[in-house]
């Protein structure tokens, strides 16, 4: 069971985690142990997450959420099978409580007076140094 918040608790049914052999450093060992883990999370199926969380965390995950509404973390950071399986139910809790927090709404807002004068004198003066950069006439001297 995996504790995101007090209401929010994953369990261990909507985890599902398979080992396989990392990439990268590791000398032999890395040819014989299988220390990456994939942990897969059954979002779209959990009880645990309202329908916005689960909005939400679809749009977080990007790539690592398949079409069948699972959210996959692959971990094969260290050499150590249980610190890549603690990693990958940390960033899994670390996805979920970010996708808890609700997106400020933006209130529009127009600008003021004084900036629009700065910017539009700002953009006459940029036209003038860019227009001084022209070829010189000979004949104008």
């Amino acid at each position: 069971m995996l504790r995101i918040t007090d209401q929010i608790t994953i369990h261990d049914w909507e985890l599902s985690e398979t080992f396989t052999r990392a990439t990268g450093p590791g000398g032999q060992n890395v040819n014989k142990v299988s220390t990456a883990v994939e942990l897969r999370f059954e979002a779209e199926r959990s009880p645990a997450l309202p329908p916005a969380v689960k909005t939400r965390l679809k749009k977080l995950a990007g790539r690592r959420w398949t079409l069948d509404g699972a959210l996959i973390i692959r971990v094969e950071d260290t050499r150590s099978q249980a610190r890549n399986r603690e990693i990958a139910r940390e960033r899994l809790a670390d996805l979920i409580e970010r996708a808890l927090v609700a997106p400020k709404r933006r209130i529009a807002t127009r600008p003021t007076l004084s900036s629009q004068r700065r910017r539009v004198d700002a953009k006459n003066r940029r036209g003038s140094v860019k227009s001084l950069r022209g070829r010189v006439d000979p004949r104008e001297e």
